[in-house]
């Protein structure tokens, strides 16, 4: 066979896109999976991507995997479902279709059209179905153009629904449905409840968060926070000094909270001979004094540079005067100490049984219950008040905070609750009516007011990690709400199926981590008070709202339904369709009707081994593929979200593993180490990354130009990395990256091609026996066996980094600087004979088999070369063994 002449110089994303079209062309794909109809199964479980905006190049990490793994079976010939998800419904997409429309509310939304709340949620729903089927596209595109095989839609199919695409989408009636039964079996055992507590909240979104989410939207914030002297009772001129971060809340302070054991100071101010009560270890302690150096726990949590070093309570008073010690005394004595509030000139402070008002504590009002309170203890046993932070004295607003609302149920204390879902003062909060509590300028007018009262002591700049939204990106606030939630008492059975799991790299102790938080977590905050998802399948009796009833399946719902079936049918079971359905209370005769909540979406991706492999439809056919053989995803967050959702819903499905081994790899930063962001210029997209050229800001803010690196750059650059470390990814890398491997086998396959096409070497010829050749055919030739062997195991043990670090040795050491420098004159010697045909046969039998190798991580480039090195016409690498 004719060998082509390869070029040194080449535009290999141009190449790639001409394998791709060679793909297309002959449907490998298609040939591929009709080869292995036959094959014993594999089974992967793709984690679903959100189909809400284009692909990052962080993205390809976790599908690069993906691909690299089937990839790997199907060459073993085994069958696999090649079936992509899409994850569809939540906050996220809510927030960009918000952003299209202009939109800054969930009012805004229930008025797209005007007067027509229903309309107006079928409209924006809509839009949000609409958006997810335009990205989705978009991601399929993107991912063919990753090389990554799966089973995907065509242009024909994007016109049918959700259910009968090729991909699965968690917004499709199927996967909805199929959560309709797991909570059915919860509620079947007693874990469905509503509960009122006070949550973390989000004014942008409208919605409560959960524990979960709540971790993973943690920012690095500065606040104002102020030191507030609170005028004790009976006492001329003492005060008890309490400090807070939040100071929208000082408006709703009900109590302070001491702890009885530690000792408290008596400080007299030199400035005005007022007398401050707070912790005496928190006189003279450093404050942050560890961030001050260190930082917060991350490369980007460093000491904000325009925040000075905190200052201990000692220098606020000596810089205002001095001090002088008075009296040390245990927290036990200051408990029951009356005091006068900051607010209490606001009516909220003055209602009756608090805001809103608790018919069981109508007898008291916010400004009656001031006074000093034991801050207690946790379900741990530790104080929740210590010395520190702070002043040792805890400022109590039951309306505002967790621990608070605690605290003020175990002391008889009335809440305050002053924010609206919007994060806004309700009208009985004076001059605060309507003020966003997140905004700046809410708290400088708190301080205002306190220096008006005089008591404002000092106010500082407080750096610390606080709760955001992790959509939207706003401030949390807390306030009081009803939610539902699965009740976790059987969190053991989970951990049980925990302990039968691989999780993968060892060094991140995944089953540690998993177990860690199912063993600390509360129970699971199901609902969400938004539009777009799973609408909770939850019918309350319209007279007793004690009583409600879950709903297992469409068939139930249709059996039961007494009302808006009619008007229900052939439409999804979204807003607002599915709110008109209402069924009867057996037990009391009245109407239900569906709770107007829908659900948090990690319910949509957690029921996927069910919900995508069959499980309603054909029993048999979902026990050949379940459990998945292999889950991966990046592991930082989903510890608390996927693999806790798949394995919690898996555990009440059917008790049994939902996957046998879970990969987890880390996070993709830039190539300084930094996280990658749109708002900093350092994100690079994966269409700029894999073939149009990108524009990144280097470490001095100036923009620069690159060119793509191409997917299969991109590919190994992720495969060559330890999955349990963060990877620095950028120009720089995929530099030094491709110089080291991917010219170095370019350039020994080029050599072998160009040479080999003027002698005119026939691949097909005899082989040269291995006796008659020399040591070093031989020596190149054994450990080639050695790297098969290796590529084996370290696929079979899931560790793509090995094999490819040694790969890279092959080529370089061996193959490059070695065998090929050491036998350059067999080559190049004019006389054809043994020891040249030798030479050619196992240079040739050394990047064919190598290239196989390759395929399943390199696939565009193992095509190319593969497809130089035989006769192979339409025939793929990827078809072959």
């Amino acid at each position: 066979m004719p060998f082509e002449k390869v070029e040194t110089q080449v535009d290999f994303p141009a190449q790639e896109r001409e394998i791709q079209l060679f793909w297309d062309r002959t449907q490998a794909f298609e040939k591929l999976r009709e080869k292995n109809h036959n094959g014993k199964p594999w089974s992967f479980l793709d984690g679903p991507i959100t189909a809400n905006n284009p692909m990052g190049v962080h993205h390809a990490w976790g599908r690069t995997y993906k691909d690299a793994f089937q990839r790997y079976h199907a060459m073993l010939g085994k069958k696999l479902r090649y079936q992509n998800g899409f994850d569809c419904q939540g906050l996220w997409v809510e927030v960009e279709v918000e952003k299209e429309l202009g939109l800054k509310s969930k009012r805004d939304i229930e008025n797209l059209i005007p007067g027509d709340k229903e309309g107006s949620i079928d409209k924006f729903v809509q839009m949000c179905k609409d958006r997810v089927n335009k990205f989705a596209r978009v991601q399929t595109n993107q991912s063919i153009r990753l090389g990554y095989w799966m089973d995907w839609d065509k242009e024909e199919d994007w016109a049918k629904p959700a259910d009968e695409r090729r991909s699965y989408f968690t917004m499709s009636e199927e996967n909805n449905y199929t959560i309709w039964t797991f909570l059915k079996k919860c509620f079947d055992r007693g874990l469905i409840y509503r509960g009122s507590d006070v949550m973390p909240w989000s004014g942008r979104g409208g919605t409560a968060y959960s524990q979960m989410e709540v971790v993973e939207g943690r920012k690095l914030t500065v606040h104002a926070a102020p030191f507030v002297r609170m005028p004790i009772k009976g006492r001329d001129n003492e005060y008890l000094l309490v400090w807070t971060t939040t100071p929208w809340t000082l408006t709703s302070n009900v109590a302070c909270a001491v702890n009885p054991q530690l000792e408290y100071v008596k400080v007299r101010a030199k400035k005005d001979g007022a007398a401050y009560w707070f912790a005496k270890a928190n006189l003279e302690f450093q404050r942050q004094e560890k961030e001050f150096k260190e930082g917060f726990g991350k490369a980007e949590w460093s000491w904000p540079k325009h925040v000075p070093k905190l200052k201990p309570i000692a220098q606020i008073f000596k810089e205002q005067g001095g001090y002088e010690i008075e009296d040390t005394q245990l927290g036990s004595t200051l408990v029951g100490l009356e005091y006068i509030g900051p607010f209490d000139h606001l009516p909220a402070q003055n209602e009756p049984g608090g805001l809103p008002a608790d018919p069981l504590l109508l007898d008291r009002c916010g400004v009656s219950c001031h006074r000093v309170i034991d801050g207690g203890r946790d379900i741990e046993g530790n104080p929740n008040v210590v010395a520190g932070e702070g002043t040792g004295i805890v400022h109590i607003a039951p309306g505002c905070g967790d621990i608070d609302h605690v605290m003020g149920k175990a002391n008889g204390l009335v809440a305050i609750a002053p924010l609206d879902d919007e994060a806004k003062f309700y009208p009985s909060f004076g001059d605060f009516t309507g003020l966003d509590a997140t905004e700046r300028s809410t708290a400088e007018k708190v301080f205002a007011l306190l220096r008006e009262k005089g008591m404002l002591l000092a106010v500082e700049e407080y750096p610390h990690i606080y709760p955001h939204c992790w959509r939207t990106g706003v401030e949390l606030v807390f306030r009081p709400v009803d939610e539902w939630f699965i009740g976790m008492s059987w969190r053991q059975e989970i951990m049980d199926l925990v302990q039968k799991v691989n999780f993968l790299p060892e060094s991140i102790n995944g089953r540690a981590r998993e177990l860690d938080w199912l063993k600390n977590m509360g129970d699971w905050m199901i609902s969400k008070k938004r539009f777009w998802g799973l609408a909770l399948p939850i019918w309350v009796d319209d007279n007793e709202p004690t009583q409600f009833e879950v709903i297992g399946s469409r068939e139930e719902l249709k059996k039961r339904a007494v009302e808006g079936w009619d008007e229900f049918e052939g439409h999804s079971p979204h807003r607002p369709y599915i709110d008109k359905v209402k069924i009867r209370n057996p037990k009391t005769g009245n109407l239900m009707t569906r709770i107007k909540d829908v659900g948090n979406p990690w319910l949509d991706a957690g029921i996927v081994p069910y919900s995508t492999m069959g499980y309603n439809r054909d029993r048999a056919e979902w026990e050949k593929w379940f459990p998945a053989d292999l889950i991966t995803e990046c592991f930082p967050g989903q510890f608390r979200n996927w693999f806790y959702a798949i394995l919690s819903m898996s555990t009440m499905m059917s008790n049994r593993l939902p996957f046998n081994v879970l990969l987890g790899h880390a996070l993709v930063r830039d190539q300084n180490g930094e996280e990658m962001h749109k708002s900093k210029g350092n994100s690079i997209p994966f269409e700029g990354a894999a073939n149009d050229g990108y524009e990144i800001k280097n470490s001095k803010g100036v923009v620069e130009k690159h060119p793509p690196m191409g997917a299969d750059l991109i590919r190994w650059i992720f495969c060559r990395t330890n999955p349990a470390t963060n990877i620095n990814f950028g120009p720089v890398t995929a530099d030094e990256v491709r110089a080291r491997f991917v010219l170095k086998l370019w350039n020994t396959y080029a050599f072998f091609c160009n040479y080999a096409r003027l002698d005119k070497f026939d691949p097909n010829a005899p082989q040269v026996p291995l006796k008659d050749r020399p040591d070093i055919d031989r020596w190149i030739l054994s450990d080639l066996q050695k790297l098969i062997a290796f590529a084996r195991k370290s696929f079979e043990n899931h560790d793509l980094a090995a094999l490819c670090l040694e790969a890279e040795r092959f080529i370089d050491d061996k193959v490059s600087n070695w065998y090929v420098r050491r036998n350059r004159r067999r080559f190049w010697k004019a006389e054809q004979g043994t020891d040249k045909l030798a030479a050619y046969q196992t240079l040739h039998q050394v990047l064919l088999t190598f290239t196989k190798l390759l395929a399943p991580i390199m696939p565009f480039l193992a095509e190319k070369i593969y497809r130089n090195l035989v006769d192979a016409g339409d025939h793929s690498i990827h078809l072959e063994d």
